[in-house]
């Protein structure tokens, strides 16, 4: 479904991380940690 590198990575990640702004929203992206430590 979605592009991937020649070696197996998402495009769309490896694209994104490159950018500092884009850095911020895969941030976001990971489970709070609050879910953890309840």
């Amino acid at each position: 479904g979605n592009p991937k590198t020649p070696w197996g990575k998402p495009a769309l990640g490896y694209r994104t991380r490159r950018n500092k702004k884009t850095r911020l929203m895969i941030i976001r992206r990971r489970p709070p940690k609050r879910k953890s430590k309840g």
